[in-house]
């Protein structure tokens, strides 16, 4: 007896197999460029890393037990660590209102602050930092306010100290927390809001139980592109931050470009990403975890 098999059965899987192969077929050309221009380099880096000496004549961890030998090299990656930290909670501080009001207004002031919202994308990081110099300067913006309103009676230090270099990256990284905010908080459901207060909730706690626990994704998102940002931000903490301070991008330059010892510098490199990439992933794993919540 002739097995029949039905047309409509083995069709569809049939079907799937050559669209399978052509979805890797076009994803090839982007694997090999991400192995050429990403992969390649981080070995070479590591690679770089690995030799005992400035000389590179032979293998060793000594670049690794140098780092992490000296308080000095510790001292550097925590003071960028924490330099983020402070970035991203300012940054979320001014920009989560800045996004709350954006979903709240209407078309003309919408269109009004997304231009202010996504100016500094828009300006050259270099423009961006010099105009904080003028600002910031002993006879900038700032200073000459605080001088014609009697709150100060001498010009202040505020270049090349870390609070102007915090303002300074709070505002250039502003839209990397807006947009992500904006994103989430305009998906939000208002009827939310609106039986929150049929049951009796008033603005902040309808805010604090409802707002502020849907828009964790978005705020999560927001704070790992803002922290990423700013502990690499190399022009801005040199030019604002000045030899005054000593982040880990400016240390890697240092060793490259002045001491020339390179694998030193890829040593500092890889520790300096492995420790950013540890944050991310604790973000990402908020990040989860917020989704789980607000799915509950």
């Amino acid at each position: 007896m002739t097995a029949i098999t039905a047309p409509g059965l083995a069709g569809p899987a049939t079907a799937a197999r050559p669209r399978i192969g052509r979805e890797w077929t076009l994803a090839l050309p982007l694997a090999a460029f991400f192995a050429v221009f990403f992969v390649t380099p981080l070995l070479l880096l590591v690679a770089v890393s690995l030799y005992a000496d400035a000389e590179m004549t032979r293998f060793g961890l000594d670049q690794y037990i140098r780092f992490f030998g000296d308080a000095f090299n510790l001292a550097v990656l925590g003071s960028t660590l924490l330099l983020g930290v402070k970035v991203t909670a300012l940054t979320l501080l001014f920009g989560y209102p800045l996004a709350w009001l954006y979903t709240r207004s209407g078309p003309r002031m919408q269109s009004a602050l997304i231009l202010v919202i996504i100016l500094p994308l828009l300006t050259s990081v270099v423009v961006r930092t010099f105009a904080w110099i003028v600002i910031l300067g002993r006879d900038g913006i700032v200073n000459n306010l605080l001088l014609s309103l009697g709150l100060a009676e001498t010009p202040l230090r505020l270049l090349y100290t870390e609070g102007g270099l915090v303002a300074a990256l709070v505002q250039v990284q502003m839209p990397l927390m807006v947009l992500p905010l904006i994103t989430t908080l305009s998906r939000l459901d208002p009827n939310l809001l609106d039986a929150s207060a049929a049951l009796g909730a008033g603005p902040w706690r309808g805010f604090l139980k409802v707002t502020l626990p849907l828009s964790l994704p978005g705020i999560v998102a927001g704070c790992l592109l803002t922290y990423a940002a700013a502990v690499t931000a190399f022009i801005t903490q040199s030019l604002v931050g000045g030899g005054q301070m000593l982040f880990m991008p400016q240390y890697i330059y240092q060793q490259t470009i002045t001491l020339h010892n390179w694998p030193f510098a890829a040593a500092i490199s890889i520790v300096f990403m492995v420790s950013v990439l540890g944050v991310v992933m604790l973000f990402n794993l908020l990040g989860r975890a917020s989704k789980g919540y607000v799915h509950a």
